[in-house]
């Protein structure tokens, strides 16, 4: 009987072609736009690193001056300076530590086909590499002992490693960058949370960019390299800081990886007593608190995802709403004109039960046929929008459970656009509809 109702369904939706058309059209654009748009916000809203990021702390201690400053107010930045980040780095807490900024520097081909070109990168620890699960297609990151004596090597990602050596493996040869000589240590692969490094790690960078290479911090220090962002001073600084980067002049952001969870208290505590002991030697004069962020509460902190975007989702699911209303509306007129075929059924005893279920079956359809192309639709914007952000994996991001869900929620939601026009078709007097005929 259900298959009866099904072939009579479609029977009856190839009467009327434009009519089922727009109502799928309808269904499909609304879908489509929730889709794409919840599919965004979860990409921009995930987890970047699941497997660790409940183990991955950032530290925000308020360093600044006393001027103008009025007790209980939130600190205007939530970088750390060179010298903390030296200090806390010398420090056992933690199974890895890693301080990181951001650099613009110019690097020289070695091919002559090739101009000298300004790159962005980041400096940083070794410690960053296994911190991060960055995977490497050629090489390793450097030796411990690089950080320490302030080794010219470098490692590349991918993009940049195959625009300057194409497929061959670079490792081992040598790079010039601000001129001077760097050896490649490592190329890294396709890095799966790199897009959103930037995000939670603290580099600010255009949404979709990939790391171009990574260089000692030592390194970059040493050769005096600012931060992209420009340099700029508390006012707190080391005596004979000029023309040097190792003082309050220079802004990081700073990470801390833990065995455990559990082990967040101690180093709150731990930090705590690092900057009571600061603040005897005349620095943390404001006296706030320290505060600790593991990777998704840092997140919610820099508004990673920002009221904008989520006022957007509801407007797609007003949209999507609005599309329904739509389609009741189509329901209701399709369904009136066929009140005399209902007359007839009618008084050829079909029930009202029956003559419920094939006008029910007709709007299962709709919803059904609407919700597959949308889907379709979705795709397209999302590998449009992909194409035009330079993020071409948008669409490994997107939550196949959620796109279940969605096209359910289209299918019954169609149903239940069609439960009004559906009961109204019910309603029909067969001996009027008869004899109006």
């Amino acid at each position: 009987m259900l298959q009866y109702y099904f072939l009579l369904g479609i029977r009856s939706l190839r009467r009327n072609p434009a009519l089922t058309a727009l109502m799928v059209l309808t269904l499909a654009v609304g879908v489509a736009a929730s889709v794409s748009t919840l599919t965004i916000l979860h990409m921009m809203s995930g987890d970047p690193i699941p497997q660790k990021s409940s183990r991955l702390f950032i530290p925000l201690m308020d360093n600044g001056p006393l001027k103008g400053y009025t007790p209980g107010e939130e600190p205007n930045d939530n970088q750390m300076s060179y010298r903390d980040a030296r200090n806390l780095l010398a420090g056992t807490i933690g199974e890895r530590r890693t301080a990181l900024y951001g650099i613009d520097i110019a690097i020289e081909p070695a091919r002559k086909d090739l101009p000298a070109m300004a790159s962005e990168g980041v400096a940083t620890t070794r410690d960053f590499f296994s911190m991060f699960d960055t995977p490497f297609l050629y090489g390793q990151g450097w030796a411990e002992n690089d950080d320490a004596k302030a080794a010219d090597v470098v490692v590349l990602g991918n993009k940049l490693a195959e625009k300057l050596y194409g497929k061959s493996n670079p490792v081992g040869q040598y790079l010039t960058m601000l001129g001077h000589q760097f050896q490649i240590v490592g190329v890294l692969a396709t890095w799966e949370p790199s897009p959103r490094f930037y995000r939670f790690a603290g580099r600010n960078a255009t949404f979709g960019e990939q790391e171009n290479f990574f260089i000692p911090l030592a390194s970059a220090i040493r050769h005096e390299i600012t931060h992209s962002g420009g340099m700029g001073c508390t006012g707190e600084l080391e005596p004979g800081w000029q023309g040097r980067l190792d003082s309050e002049c220079t802004w990081l952001h700073f990470w801390y990886e833990l065995k455990s969870e559990s082990q967040r208290q101690e180093l709150q505590s731990y930090l705590d007593n690092y900057t009571a002991d600061q603040r005897k030697l005349g620095r943390y004069m404001r006296q706030a608190k320290n505060k600790l962020f593991n990777v998704m509460e840092w997140l919610e902190e820099c508004k990673i995802v920002g009221n904008d975007n989520k006022l957007s989702v509801w407007l797609a699911f007003g949209f999507l709403l609005l599309c329904l209303v739509n389609t009741v509306g189509l329901l209701l007129a399709k369904f009136s004109v066929r009140a005399a075929e209902v007359g007839v059924r009618r008084a050829l005893g079909a029930s009202r039960r029956e003559i419920f279920n094939q006008f029910l079956i007709e709007s299962s359809i709709i919803g059904l046929v609407g919700g597959l192309t949308g889907l379709l639709l979705a795709f397209v914007a999302l590998t449009l929008i992909s194409l035009q952000s330079k993020e071409l994996t948008v669409l490994t991001h997107m939550d196949w459970q959620m796109l279940v869900i969605t096209f359910v929620m289209s299918v019954t939601a169609s149903i239940l656009a069609g439960l009004f026009p559906t009961w109204r078709a019910c309603q029909v007097t067969p001996a009027i509809q008869l004899k109006s005929q």
